[in-house]
């Protein structure tokens, strides 16, 4: 059976990574989480003082583009990608507050979403490949064979993040985690750079109530409807 492109979109914290990992590791392809790269790109602003809060200065984010490089490593002892920015492990810096709260103004930048989407698509050439994000399905790789486009109700999206917060001893509220979520959706649905829609093609995946089991099972039962 031939390797497919699997492009899942969606909106913040409805479990598009974890459903992409599963997959990827299901059918051994390559995963590739292209919003851990739009973070690493803020946190690379957010070090050299060209972001804080909700202002970016693009023009001096733009202008140091060439100086980021992005490399996602899988470590086979924790069994998941790690991302590298400029040769440092930021895996974990960039799933804070810090620069969720500023990620969504970077990712609308023209140049930056040019950048990544280049670097995305050189990864999928071949197929056999799982990426989850925001355009994954509209922009990046408008072919794809298997088109998902997740959602899940503000409330339990909200409480997801905030477990995983938590658990990473994180200090935040769950008011904090809510806010930031629906910021994020603003942002996400309204940029002029390739907002977050649904492609006509894309099949919806609402797991507000469904586990993790239960929502892989219908993935690859709709995989193998595509022919993988």
């Amino acid at each position: 059976m031939g390797k497919i492109t699997i492009a899942i979109d969606g909106y913040s914290s409805c479990g598009k990574s974890t459903l992409a990992k599963s997959l990827a590791s299901q059918l051994k392809y390559t995963y590739v989480d292209s919003g851990a790269m739009y973070r690493a790109i803020t946190l690379f602003a957010l070090e050299n003082g060209f972001a804080s809060n909700n202002h970016v200065d693009k023009a001096a984010l733009v202008a140091e583009l060439q100086n980021v490089r992005i490399d996602l490593q899988y470590n086979a002892e924790i069994e998941r990608v790690t991302t590298f920015l400029n040769g440092k492990n930021v895996e974990e810096e960039i799933r804070t507050m810090r620069v969720s709260e500023v990620v969504s103004f970077v990712s609308v930048i023209k140049e930056v979403r040019a950048k990544l989407r280049a670097m995305q698509q050189e990864l999928g050439k071949r197929g056999g490949v799982v990426m989850d994000g925001r355009d994954i399905g509209t922009a990046v790789f408008p072919n794809a064979e298997l088109k998902i486009f997740m959602t899940a109700s503000p409330e339990v999206r909200a409480r997801r993040r905030y477990d995983e917060l938590k658990a990473k001893g994180k200090q935040v509220s769950l008011d904090e985690v809510r806010a930031n979520l629906v910021s994020r959706d603003k942002e996400d649905t309204s940029r002029k750079e390739n907002p977050l829609i649904k492609a006509d093609d894309a099949l919806v995946l609402d797991n507000s109530d469904l586990t993790m089991q239960e929502q892989l099972d219908w993935a690859l039962s709709w995989v193998e409807k595509r022919g993988a």
